[in-house]
């Protein structure tokens, strides 16, 4: 079971370099998703994040918008994606655990 799941898992992560080697341009189809499926990404995972977020209810939803802003803020400033949703999911878990509690 480990060996197969082990070859889908290079099978899927080996064939984009077999199909579109570096000498050869690929369909104008293949750079298109690559222009806009991340910023696609980042919107379905915004959505799927807010999503539970209740406005008349609770904490209003304060929390979550504090810590958009602590992300979009470390983002901005050090330019580090890593760093950006550490800090914010840091941030955004003392919020719920002390200070909204």
């Amino acid at each position: 079971m480990i060996l197969s799941i082990a070859a889908g898992t290079m099978l899927t992560r080996f064939t984009p370099f077999l199909l579109f080697p570096e000498s050869k341009e690929p369909p104008k189809i293949i750079r298109y998703l690559g222009d806009v499926l991340p910023c696609s990404v980042l919107g379905l995972l915004v959505v799927y994040c807010l999503r539970n977020v209740r406005l008349f209810e609770g904490t209003h939803g304060i929390p979550e918008l504090l810590a958009i802003a602590v992300v979009s803020g470390l983002h901005l400033w050090k330019k580090n994606v890593l760093l950006s949703i550490a800090g914010g999911t840091a941030f955004y878990m003392l919020l719920v655990q002390v200070v909204f509690a």
